[in-house]
């Protein structure tokens, strides 16, 4: 069992307090209202961000929206990455959060790892809350038990390939997913190396990050990398969204649309150090 390592933290350990957090992140001012209780949506994949509900929370909310909204598939497949620079690898065992346990496809992640011979490795996920901080709010908006496949995506793959490699398991399985990349947007400050501009952070930033969603609306994985080459750009999921891309398109992907952005610092007032958050769903 890969028990949560940032409740408390990142998010309410107590399972009560956690379910009104997740519930208020919905609510609140810049939140996209909870969800109706119709599933006739079709999102094949969304990104949402990582940082602590306070700050992240309402914008991870329009992505579990569109989700909650949507048909329940036979497994949620996690894109994270590595903050600590590990490698990349699947997960096989199942994870606890304050709300309870979730299981993962462990037949899923035998097949994907032997054809794309990424292995099945714990390591990788022990400190790692890219994918840990989206569990609360899939079981928030899932009354009932679900699957998940959680693949920590770093340098060490061939991202395009794996995409096929993913489609090609769940055509062998027979089985539908909906998929979540994890990763927040441009950080900007002395805190993180980055400091491109110093005077209108906040619409700079806004700007800056811009660029990079028109990207990934236009599901342009090449042109979005070129762009982080060209820039800089720390978007730290980098890869969960290139990989995210380009498994979509194999599903039948024909665009992807921007749910929220803000940025840390419009919630702190802040923009010394500012992280930018991004929802998009792909359909």
């Amino acid at each position: 069992m890969r028990e949560s390592i940032v409740a408390g933290q990142f998010y309410e350990s107590d399972p009560t307090n956690l379910k009104s957090q997740i519930e208020s992140c919905f609510e609140s001012v810049i939140g996209p209202k909870l969800p109706s209780k119709k599933r006739n949506k079709k999102v094949i994949g969304v990104i949402s961000p990582h940082a602590g509900y306070e700050y992240s929370g309402s914008c991870q909310a329009f992505s579990y929206k569109e989700i909650a909204e949507s048909k329940i598939p036979k497994v949620y497949i996690l894109f994270g990455l590595s903050h600590e620079g590990l490698k990349s690898s699947i997960s096989g065992d199942d994870w606890e959060t304050p709300l309870g346990k979730v299981n993962v496809d462990k037949e899923l992640a035998k097949e994907l790892s032997e054809l794309a011979k990424i292995p099945i490795d714990e390591i990788p996920h022990q400190n790692e809350h890219s994918i840990e901080v989206q569990l609360p709010f899939l079981q928030f908006i899932n009354k009932k038990k679900f699957k998940i496949l959680p693949i920590i995506i770093s340098n060490d793959i061939d991202i395009k390939e794996l995409a096929i490699n993913i489609k090609r398991s769940l055509d062998r399985q027979k089985k539908s997913c909906i998929l979540i990349a994890s990763s927040d947007f441009t950080h900007i400050g002395p805190n993180y190396n980055f400091e491109p501009f110093h005077e209108n952070i906040s619409e700079n930033q806004k700007s800056f990050d811009k660029v990079a969603i028109k990207h990934i609306e236009k599901l342009d994985s090449d042109g979005l990398n070129e762009y982080i080459d060209n820039t800089g750009a720390t978007i730290c999921g980098i890869n969960p969204i290139t990989l995210l891309i380009e498994t979509a398109i194999l599903l039948g992907a024909k665009k992807a649309n921007l749910l929220k952005y803000y940025s840390s610092g419009d919630i702190s007032g802040d923009y010394t150090n500012s992280v930018g958050y991004s929802a998009i769903k792909v359909e």
